[in-house]
């Protein structure tokens, strides 16, 4: 009796685990081949805006640098305690003149971001203690803070004593 019961709830178990791996897509699908179908000097914003759809983000400084993202995750394997592992990560930058037509374009697969170089110097803060944005930010918090100047009399009279 015990062992079909073990067997009844071993094969239900059994049942309910799945093989096929959870896979979670972030970005636009296919970015590798519709990049292809993009021409540099032919297409324009609306021709990039129908195959692409809107750019995932866009140039800060500059409007006419679109960029597109495609990013595909799975789940590692048992050993790694089912963590996420990316096997597809993808990079379209376009380039767009004034008049709204594709002038360069770059894709970047994960290869490729394997190989880019970080660099790792640090940039000091401008504002030193001598500095005169120091001295101004300095004397503006004191007349923030004392707006009449009783402190300072106050600190003058005590001085004096």
């Amino acid at each position: 009796m015990y062992k079909i019961l073990y067997i009844i709830l071993i094969s239900l178990i059994a049942s309910n685990c799945k093989f096929n791996k959870v896979v979670k897509h972030h970005g636009v699908p296919f970015l590798e081949k519709k990049q292809k179908i993009l021409i540099v000097d032919k297409s324009n914003k609306n021709d990039i805006t129908k195959i692409l759809g809107k750019p995932s983000t866009t140039s800060k400084f500059d409007n006419d640098v679109w960029i597109y993202i495609e990013r595909r995750q799975t789940q590692s394997e048992l050993k790694n305690l089912g963590q996420m592992k990316i096997f597809k990560n993808d990079v379209l930058v376009l380039e767009i003149d004034n008049y709204g037509i594709l002038k360069k374009k770059d894709f970047y697969n994960i290869d490729d971001m394997k190989n880019v170089k970080i660099v790792e110097a640090t940039t000091e803060s401008g504002i030193k203690r001598n500095s005169f944005i120091y001295d101004f930010m300095s004397s503006m918090r004191q007349k923030i803070n004392d707006p009449l100047g009783q402190r300072a009399k106050k600190r003058r009279e005590i001085n004096q004593r």
